[in-house]
């Protein structure tokens, strides 16, 4: 599927994962097919880390797990959300 995996997880049964780089994305049946759940993040272990700012810089954090959100990282979850965006319209 375009360079993407897709992986299940215990703790979403109705969804699938699609990874990519590190990204992440959470997908569910939808009336129109497969869509998103919320966010794309950054794989954090067994979990998705979300964007977000702690003390004025942005980091992708899953509970106490932080991850920095270097431009390289930023760049990376833009060109996932886009390619599966583009994927999921396509469908």
């Amino acid at each position: 599927m375009a360079g993407f995996n897709l992986e299940t997880f215990d703790r979403f049964p109705k969804c699938i994962g699609v990874v990519r780089d590190e990204c992440i994305a959470l997908l569910v049946p939808g009336p129109e097919g497969l869509q998103m759940l919320g966010t794309p993040g950054w794989k954090i272990g067994e979990v998705m880390g979300v964007l977000t700012e702690i003390n004025g810089r942005k980091v992708f954090q899953a509970k106490q797990e932080i991850v920095e959100a270097t431009p390289d990282r930023l760049d990376r979850l833009s060109r996932f959300r886009r390619d599966l965006a583009e994927l999921l319209r396509s469908a």
